[in-house]
């Protein structure tokens, strides 16, 4: 699990945010977000701070789920990370 935290880091950083982010805090934030979702696309919004909030693009399969994309909108500025 380690790997794909830090593989979820470097995306946010090669994407241009330059905040410390923690991908083991984001994939925990998924989980608990899918628990118990039906299949299908889902966006969740999470607020980390003062004026920071993650947008998750998410598709839910049975077994497993794929990030398609965050949208990290801090103060007015927005980076949007592809996965």
């Amino acid at each position: 699990m380690e790997e794909y935290y830090k593989a979820l880091e470097e995306c946010i950083k090669a994407a241009g945010y330059e905040k410390e982010v923690s991908g083991q805090e984001i994939y925990d934030d998924i989980s608990d977000e899918i628990e118990g979702k039906e299949n299908g696309m889902y966006v969740f919004m999470v607020k980390k701070e003062n004026d920071v909030i993650f947008e998750y693009h998410i598709e839910i399969f049975d077994d497993e789920f794929n990030l398609a994309s965050i949208h990290i909108n801090d103060s007015g500025n927005t980076t949007i990370v592809d996965m």
